[in-house]
Parts: structure tokens; sequence; C-alpha cells
């Protein structure tokens, strides 16, 4: 008789307890990549980068294809010129700024349209099979026997130098590497049981690929795509240097070094700060994107 009210109250008291929702996994990687002091210090980085690129026009800046021979290499913290001026007298804090755009541009939208591309390949390739898998794969193949700067190189120097060809030369480049990974991920899910019964309550190839295997494997290949946007910069700045990407005057990080490497004995620091926004910006993507592959390990 004693123990009758005891489990009454116990019972009350489970149902009066609030109930506590269980975190998702997007959810509960967003809260660890946030506890990454190093990612975060590096997004914010990175923010500052992008806003002040967005926003040059409104910063009250110099202009930056403005020049004067009389002012040309004035050394770093002179008056009125924080960074000091390049070789033709041009504010270097305004052409840097300003760079910053075409940089970003050209080193990141590759990669998007490169993800796009080869996951939708990848994708396909992985969960179909047989002929046209040996068809798309194969073909990847062909372009990974040449390294990424030479292929960079080649494509764009048969397409002419420009921002656009420069885009699609990257692009190019960077389509095999994610079709790779994204046929590989795809290949080990495509036989699990979410997909057999996909399979068996009628459900077609593209449905399935659209429903169920790309939300489990497009946190893979992303990660995968943000650690080649440091690649894709480098990469937009050489063909830059080399003449390939963008032409002058336009201010560009790349083809600032270019400009700038006849300066380098009389002026080294300003001569060097092209390189420096491109090191830093490299580097940033790179540790977001470590910091981004350890949030979405949740084994660990």
């Amino acid at each position: 008789m004693s123990e009758l009210p005891l489990s009454a109250m116990n019972e009350a008291a489970l149902q009066a307890a609030p109930a506590t929702k269980a975190r998702g996994y997007w959810a509960t990687v967003g809260r660890r990549i946030l506890r990454d002091k190093v990612s975060m210090a590096c997004a914010l980085v990175l923010l500052l980068i992008f806003l002040s690129a967005l926003l040059a026009p409104w910063l009250g800046l110099e202009d930056p294809y403005k020049g004067s021979m009389i002012r040309r290499l004035r050394h770093i913290a002179t008056p009125g010129y924080p960074l000091g001026t390049d070789e033709l007298g041009r504010d270097m804090l305004a052409r840097l700024i300003y760079g910053g755009r075409l940089s970003l541009v050209i080193g990141i939208l590759p990669v998007i349209l490169a993800f796009g591309i080869g996951t939708s390949l990848g994708i396909i390739a992985g969960y179909v099979g047989g002929r046209l898998n040996t068809a798309i794969m194969r073909t990847v193949d062909v372009f990974y026997a040449f390294p990424s700067v030479l292929l960079a190189i080649a494509i764009s120097g048969a397409l002419g130098a420009g921002i656009l060809n420069s885009i699609v030369a990257l692009t190019i480049v960077f389509v095999p590497q994610i079709t790779r990974v994204a046929e590989s991920v795809t290949t080990g899910v495509r036989n699990m049981d979410f997909v057999e019964a996909a399979r068996a309550s009628g459900a077609g190839p593209f449905t399935i690929m659209r429903v169920h295997i790309l939300g489990n494997v497009l946190g893979a290949i992303f990660v995968y795509a943000t650690s080649l946007i440091s690649v894709s910069m480098i990469l937009a700045a050489g063909l830059s240097f080399l003449g390939l990407g963008t032409k002058p005057p336009e201010p560009e990080w790349g083809l600032m070094l270019n400009t700038l490497r006849t300066a380098i004995y009389v002026n080294p620091w300003v001569a060097a700060l092209p390189g420096a926004m491109i090191f830093a910006v490299s580097i940033c993507f790179n540790l977001l994107s470590d910091g981004l592959r350890s949030a979405m390990d949740i084994r660990n």
C-alpha cells in the first residue's frame, strides 16, 4: 500500500518534467565550430576582408587608378598613405582593398561552380555505376594526369588572358577533384538501408539521389570544397602574375605582385603587401576548413 503513492508521485513527476528537444546534427556542428577559437578568428579576419572589399567605394579611399610619378614608391606610414604607394604612385591601401574584389571573385567563384558541377557528376556516377561511372571517372582521370598549376596555365593560355577565362580555367581544374570525392562518398552510401528502403517504396533514381543521398554526402563534399578555396586563390594570383589573368591597370593581388617585383630592392615592404594578403586569406580559409572538418566529425 505504501508503494502506490510513491509510484504515483514518480509518474506525476515524469509527466510534469519538461520535454527536452534533441539537438540536430547541424546545430551540433555550429555549436562546436563556435567554440573553436582559431576558426572564429579566421572567420573574423575573412569577414573584415570581405566587408572592406564590398564597401570599398564608401570608405573614403583614394582613387586606386590615380597615380603620380612624384609620389611613387612611398614607404609605409607616409602621411596620407598609410601603406605607401606603388611604382606609379597609386595608393597601396586603396589598391589592396579594391584588389580584394577581383581576387576573391576569381578565387572563390571557380570553387562554387566546380562544387555544383562536380557534385552532380560524382553523385550520378556513384549511384548509377556501370558504364556511366566508367565513362565519367575515366574522363576525370585524364585531367588528373596533369598537375593543377600546369593545367590551369595551359587552359588559360589557350583561352587567352582575362577574368572570365581565368574563372573557366580554374573551374575545369577543380571539377575532377570534387567529382572524385563525390563519387567516392556516394559509392559508400548507395547500398545502405535507407537507400534500399527508398527503392522498395518505389522512389525513382532522381528522387533517391536528390532526397536521400545528397543530404548524406553534401557535408563531406562541402568541407573538401572549402579547402580548395585557398588553392584557388593562389592559382588565380599565379595566373595574373604570369599575365594570363587580370589585365592592367585593374587592381588584383597577383597582378600587383607582378608590377611591384621590380621595386622589391627599393621598397621591399610595399612590394610584399599583395603577397601578404594572398597568404592571409589562403591560410584563413585553410584553418577554417580544418575547423569545419573537425566540427563535422561527430565521432570524436
